[in-house]
């Protein structure tokens, strides 16, 4: 099976299985999600994904390596995650 998530940059196996266990199964809805809720979702449904899979999903819906990113936009996508937390974190 051509996964079409593992072809974006900083997404491997793992990731994408996260991805899709949360119903995102193409670069279009992760696109559409955006990087913050993605991650949201995934740690919601219980996976126990550190900052980095944020950063990655950036990383990756902006055709660049997460750790090229920089501090003051990593620091934005860090205001944006914890401006609306979710309901319960565990």
């Amino acid at each position: 099976m051509d996964d079409e998530l593992q072809h974006l940059k900083n997404l491997g196996k793992t990731s994408a299985q996260w991805l899709h266990a949360v119903g995102i199964h193409s670069a279009t809805d992760l696109r559409r999600l955006g990087a913050v809720s993605a991650y949201r979702a995934v740690r919601a449904r219980g996976f126990r994904a550190s900052k980095v899979l944020l950063y990655a999903i950036e990383g990756a819906l902006l055709d660049m390596q997460w750790n090229d990113l920089p501090p003051d936009h990593k620091a934005q996508l860090n205001s944006q995650l914890q401006a609306h937390p979710a309901h319960h974190q565990p």
